[in-house]
């Protein structure tokens, strides 16, 4: 590697990890967040890691040109992996606001939304929406910005984990996901069995009672209801998610 380029190494290193970290991250990887400030702000945290984190020691010593890439490379995929396995456990919410939209009827009314960029559906944007507000309320923020630097602890630069441990975490992260998921939904889920019952029952006793038709409102209607009565429970969910997400790294 060519000796004017030494120097910039050990940033080079930390900004492939943090970057890629950033950029697949809940919050901070939306589209909502303007290009330059995505740049600035992965900038501005590696700044920050480089003088709270000793240099390591592989990036102390001359390195080859396909050393060096390699060496990037590896960090960015690490960066992306932990990213990707944070953001699926902050995907819970989503998860069981489609639950609930589904039991509702609106399985076909996709909505788009303006942060992530992608099709949604109106109750799991609003539950979404939610939790974000009790996740800053509470510094979940501050809480992404320690897993960062906790990453370097348990993986310094140049020991990155093997694919094998990458995807071992993205599994625990997805069942993690589908876990709180069903949490959240559970409260639906069981009032909408119930009115499945008591539309069977009247079904059977008053059988000139057009169930199809009565059902779409009280779906609604019930659904809206359950919506509002969950909201207290996203409180408990946003802790239990930042005490997962404080374990993650040091399991």
């Amino acid at each position: 590697m060519a000796t004017w380029a030494q120097p910039f190494l050990p940033f080079l290193v930390l900004l492939g990890r943090v970057s890629a970290f950033l950029a697949v991250l809940p919050i901070f990887g939306w589209r909502a967040l303007p290009g330059p400030m995505k740049v600035m702000l992965a900038l501005l945290l590696t700044v920050f890691v480089a003088m709270l984190t000793p240099p390591a020691p592989i990036v102390q010593q001359p390195l080859g040109a396909w050393a060096v890439c390699l060496l990037v490379v590896g960090e960015t995929l690490c960066g992306l992996a932990l990213g990707l396995a944070v953001r699926l456990v902050f995907a819970a919410v989503e998860v069981g606001g489609r639950i609930a939209g589904r039991q509702m009827g609106l399985a076909l009314a996709g909505t788009y939304d303006p942060a992530t960029g992608e099709q949604s559906q109106p109750l799991a944007t609003y539950l979404e929406i939610l939790f974000v507000l009790f996740f800053l309320v509470v510094s979940g923020h501050h809480l992404l910005l320690r897993l960062v630097f906790g990453s370097y602890e348990v993986f310094p630069v140049g020991s990155i984990p093997s694919l094998g441990q990458m995807a071992e975490a993205l599994v625990v992260a997805g069942s993690a996901m589908l876990l709180f998921g069903l949490k959240l939904a559970a409260p639906v889920l069981a009032a909408f069995l119930c009115l499945s019952v008591l539309l069977a029952i009247l079904a059977r006793v008053l059988p000139e009672l057009n169930v199809l038709f009565l059902s779409l409102p009280l779906r609604v209607g019930l659904g809206l209801f359950m919506a509002a009565a969950i909201v207290p429970a996203l409180d408990s969910l946003t802790d239990d998610l930042a005490r997962w997400l404080s374990a993650f790294f040091i399991a």
